[in-house]
């Protein structure tokens, strides 16, 4: 086993390897970059080198910075995670050069993988069965067409060089083909440098279902059980879990021999994943990752096996530390990815500082697996995901149960969160029984994205009493101005709050009691319907518990000036407290300019002097491995350019601005 290991990467990720590695008695080292000087991964591990500024391509994806930490470290090996460098061939080979072991798979098997074509041509001849397409090396328009043609509408567009979703085109006729191959390639090209492409068949009601496989160099492999990832946005996974609800023994046995069958016709080492799409039945080839998956706990749940740890032994020449015959699994286990996101502006990727971060506690049944801390910042430079909490339970039902539980207990404040979406699913019937497939999202938008609901009445209160213990003057206690009565000379003591939930302006009287209680009087009427009586009490960690009308809540309120979030049962309540003296603020700026909706780089930008149409692409922004494509507001001519192609461009950013058509 080898004594210390280099963690070409950040994150959750690192953190994870970082704690099987201690468990294991091996010492590791971490890298980061100048944003991630004080990440957790770097404060977690037992050396730490800076290998570059905040972009990844001069820091995690800069190969002879890594291998320089490396050979500074005196590290014997070097854990890829996912992504960055995870599935670069050359990386592999450049760490065989440096005599420093790579921990995941053969160079060969990388590049084997690498192209969707060229892996599809493969499992092709190794009886592995196929989506009906095209996989070939002709990529002129009209032969990718009549290919269409051929395999029957609707079909899809994918990059052959990547994945994540990126240079992915569903095409439902042939007028729309020319236009949506444009598209796929242009995206493919930019994310990947190449614009090579495979047209297929395009299921309508698929499941995407993965076998994780392990294979070590002493010839043996066997599959680990099977993921069911259908629950996507953006065709990126959303919710993970295992094994695959309905999934029969006879079609596992057969998706089991099939992946392995594609491990073994590539020679592969160590952890891999291969994907399927499944659809009444019977199953197809994807592609293989070749690299340990972001949904990995969800197997570990299930096996009580530590994926990690077999990848160390693996790549230190051990055997596999079970045959495929010693392999079970117990219970059903489900993973939900927490991002920091936006899903009402289609998960549009959100930055900011975790004002307020508490996760649920862990145990035998709940797991959570992050990468940040309260105080952190989710930047533009990296992907948004905040955590991944993953439940446990003896079947499915308990551990979509338990799962619901631990959603409800997650407290995040201060970036835009999936949190609200996640527990819509959860809580799905559909869900529930078991009925999930990639367009699942879509399916019930209508009741997963909901606009947000007023805040409940609790919420109100706990506001309430916050501004009421922050307007509590100090110094002399025996000045009338002490008195938390709001007591005037004539009538009833009370005092008002203007808040704003959103656009919603609303009105708060309350009515205070020399015991720090008090009546509120809410937004929807007069006493007795409209009101509350407020007893407070105090909560732990910071919280406090309210009873309204004898019913009891657990809330906490976090405040930034006159902003307020309240945290009640998980979901976080934005509010704005208003100063009736205060002046006006300025009205927004209408449809005369495009802003930054976030942090970016600009891909593309238009001239200043042209006319464009409305809904015609203006701004093409990328962020957090996203690209917002900005339409016009109206018909105009830009007037003005206020950014340029490459440039990074903060939040609220002036981009274009317009002036009308002649």
């Amino acid at each position: 086993m080898f004594d210390s290991i280099l963690i070409a990467n950040r994150g959750e990720i690192a953190c994870r390897i970082i704690r099987t590695a201690r468990r294991m008695g091996v010492r590791a080292v971490a890298v980061y970059s100048e944003a991630d000087a004080g990440a957790m991964h770097v404060a977690m591990a037992d050396a730490a080198f800076c290998i570059g500024p905040a972009p990844a391509a001069e820091s995690y994806l800069a190969i002879p910075r890594i291998l320089d930490a490396a050979a500074r470290a005196g590290a014997q090996a070097i854990h890829p995670g996912y992504g960055f460098l995870s599935e670069n061939a050359a990386f592999a080979e450049a760490c065989a050069a440096a005599g420093v072991t790579f921990i995941g798979p053969p160079a060969a098997a990388i590049r084997a993988m690498g192209s969707k074509s060229a892996a599809k041509a493969l499992m092709d001849g190794a009886g592995v069965p196929l989506v009906p397409g095209y996989h070939g090396a002709d990529q002129d328009d009209a032969v990718l067409e009549d290919a269409a043609a051929r395999i029957g509408y609707p079909v899809l567009i994918k990059a052959s060089a990547g994945g994540g979703g990126r240079g992915m085109r569903v095409v439902p006729g042939p007028g729309a083909f020319a236009a949506s191959l444009a598209t796929a390639r242009g995206a493919a090209r930019a994310a990947f440098g190449d614009d090579t492409v495979l047209v297929e068949r395009y299921l309508t009601r698929p499941r995407h279902i993965e076998m994780q496989v392990f294979a070590d160099t002493h010839d043996n492999v066997v599959a680990l059980f099977e993921r069911d990832c259908s629950v996507q946005r953006r065709h990126q996974k959303v919710i993970e879990e295992a094994p695959a609800p309905g999934l029969d023994a006879a079609t596992r046995e057969r998706m089991a021999a099939a992946a392995c069958a594609a491990a073994r016709a590539i020679g592969y080492v160590g952890a891999g994943t291969v994907e399927f799409i499944a659809e009444d039945g019977a199953f197809y080839f994807m592609e293989m990752n070749t690299r340990l998956q972001v949904e990995h706990p969800v197997t570990e749940m299930i096996t009580g096996l530590d994926l990690v740890e077999w990848q160390l032994r693996v790549a230190a020449g051990e055997a596999l530390p079970r045959r495929q015959d010693e392999l079970a699994a117990t219970g059903h286990a489900i993973e939900v990815r927490i991002y920091a996101e936006d899903p009402a502006r289609d998960f549009a990727p959100a930055t900011g500082t975790l004002q307020h971060l508490r996760a649920p506690a862990e145990d035998a049944a709940i797991r959570v697996d992050t990468g940040v801390r309260q105080g952190d910042a989710i930047s533009v430079h990296y992907d948004p995901m905040i955590a991944k909490l993953i439940a446990h339970g003896a079947d499915r039902p308990d551990a979509v149960r338990r799962l619901a539980r631990a959603l409800d207990d997650y407290e995040i404040a201060g970036v835009q969160t999936n949190l609200g979406l996640l527990r819509a699913i959860v809580r799905h019937p559909a869900f529930r029984a078991g009925g999930v497939d990639t367009g699942f999202i879509a399916t019930h938008a209508a009741d997963l994205m909901q606009p947000p609901a007023p805040p409940p009445r609790a919420a109100l209160a706990a506001a309430v009493h916050r501004l009421l213990a922050d307007a509590r003057p100090d110094g002399d206690t025996h000045s009338p101005w002490a008195l938390r009565t709001a007591w005037r000379l004539n009538g009833d003591g009370y005092q008002d709050f203007h808040l704003l939930a959103g656009e919603t302006a609303l009105m708060l009287r309350a009515h205070l009691h020399r015991d720090g209680n008090f009546r509120l009087d809410l937004p929807d009427g007069a006493a007795p319907d409209g009101a509350a009586d407020v007893a407070v009490g105090p909560g732990d960690d910071g919280a406090v518990c309210l009873a309204l009308d004898g019913m009891q809540v657990r809330a906490r309120v976090l405040r930034s000036g006159p902003a307020l979030t309240v945290l009640l049962r998980g979901e976080a309540h934005a509010l704005t407290y208003v100063d009736p003296l205060a002046p006006a603020r300025e009205a927004a700026a209408g449809g005369d300019r495009i802003v930054a909706p976030m942090p970016g780089r600009v891909l593309e930008i238009a001239a200043a002097g042209r006319a464009v149409r409305r809904g015609e692409v203006v701004v093409v922004l990328e962020a957090m491995k996203v690209q917002m494509r900005l339409p016009a507001p109206r018909d105009a001519v830009i007037a003005a350019v206020g950014c340029a192609r490459g440039d990074l461009v903060e939040d609220g950013a002036e981009l274009v601005s317009f002036v009308p058509a002649e």
